[in-house]
């Protein structure tokens, strides 16, 4: 390159570069940035919480925030590892019970009770527990509030099991209650606590206004573990929990006095259907507690299929106990449903999440599909709805 053709590029170059800085030096700074945090709004009706984890991704469960009206996902919430979640009695705070490690899946173990506004999804304070947390399937049972809100429950496993009894608003563990075998927080009022016990008996657990146990019983067993175990998913009903069986007996208990009361045991299955038809997968059953509707994925099976997604839902009248409709799947090219929910207002809807990650969202009234959101995280195991 000559020295002519060096001298022309130099100054090329200075007069872009004078140019460059005659135009910064003319436009105004941009305003600074300042970060803030959006708020959703109030949990309404129809938004699900939809509790997501996958095995290939233990340590990393979140819960996704979704609107079944405008079908928008409004947030997630982290949960760490195996977590417990459920929601107050206000619907204000999801409360998830975790474990973290120091390493991420090794090291130092914390177990924690995390709590989250609703409004902001910000985590606002956190119960340092012992390392003994119930690290389980999804149910409504590993963390639970009491009716008034001044208990809240953990289920331990060491493999002993207990509970543990907090105090969310001094943020504070109260007491540890030994269940003697039994499992899971079943709350009812303010103060009763049971579990599930492997003789097929509920333990109930009466406590004083400070958290300690001040009374104890079994009741009566109402299933049999060796011949037909129930799901522990239960579903809240208007006065307790309906528990269904791997061969779709319901068992209704009401839990509204001292004493769990035992109602007459009904079958979703008719007798030519039993053994072939079955409820299945995680959260097997979902009752709008005032319009007495239960909606139940079933699958065709044989005994160990307890696991597998319904492919048609069945819906029943909780009086009459009579099979009002059948919703086949395929129909909708759903994948099989492993969890479902249902809202509690008078014009409900019908969430439903599938083995193929889809959310499906249903007018509960008259079966018709509103929308299908895809790949809602990786496996969506649990909906939780206020």
């Amino acid at each position: 390159m000559n020295i002519a053709l060096q001298t022309h590029l130099l100054r090329s170059a200075l007069a872009y570069l004078a140019l460059c800085t005659a135009v910064i030096a003319a436009t105004p700074p941009l305003p600074a940035e300042h970060l803030t945090v959006a708020e959703i709004g109030v949990t309404k009706p129809h938004w699900a919480y939809v509790y997501d984890e996958a095995f290939n991704n233990e340590t990393d469960a979140r819960v996704h925030v979704f609107d079944g009206d405008t079908f928008r996902r409004l947030g997630q919430i982290d949960a760490g590892y195996t977590p417990g979640i459920n929601l107050s009695p206000d619907g204000k705070t999801t409360v998830v019970a975790t474990t973290y490690f120091s390493r991420g899946s090794r090291g130092t173990r914390t177990d924690l009770v995390e709590f989250t506004d609703n409004n902001t999804l910000a985590v606002t304070h956190e119960i340092v527990l012992p390392a003994k947390r119930a690290q389980t399937l999804p149910s409504y049972f590993n963390v639970a509030y009491s009716a008034d809100s001044h208990f809240l429950y953990v289920a331990y496993i060491t493999p002993a099991a207990s509970f543990g009894v907090l105090d969310p608003r001094r943020k504070t563990v109260l007491n540890e209650i030994d269940t003697a075998g039994c499992v899971l927080v079943i709350p009812s009022g303010p103060n009763r606590v049971s579990s599930l016990c492997e003789s097929g008996r509920l333990l109930t657990v009466t406590l004083n206004p400070q958290g300690k146990e001040a009374s104890r019983a079994s009741s009566d067993p109402f299933f049999n573990a060796d011949t037909d175990p129930v799901f522990v998913q239960g579903v809240p009903t208007a006065k307790g929990y309906a528990f269904l069986s791997f061969l779709g007996e319901v068992h209704e208990v009401d839990l509204s006095g001292l004493q769990p009361v035992f109602r007459p045991t009904w079958s979703l299955v008719s007798a030519a259907e039993r053994g072939t038809w079955r409820p299945g997968g995680v959260q097997v059953a979902a009752i709008h507690r005032t319009q007495d509707r239960l909606f139940v994925p079933m699958h065709q099976g044989g005994e160990g299929s307890h696991k597998e997604g319904g492919t048609e839902i069945w819906v029943f009248d909780l009086k009459t106990h009579a099979r009002l409709e059948r919703w086949p799947l395929q129909a909708y090219k759903l994948a099989p449903v492993i969890a479902i929910q249902v809202s509690q207002d008078p014009a409900p809807v019908l969430f439903a999440a599938t083995t193929a990650a889809e959310l499906a969202v249903f007018d509960a009234r008259t079966a018709q599909l509103k929308h299908v959101e895809q790949h809602l995280g990786q496996t969506p195991w649990f909906i939780f709805n206020h």
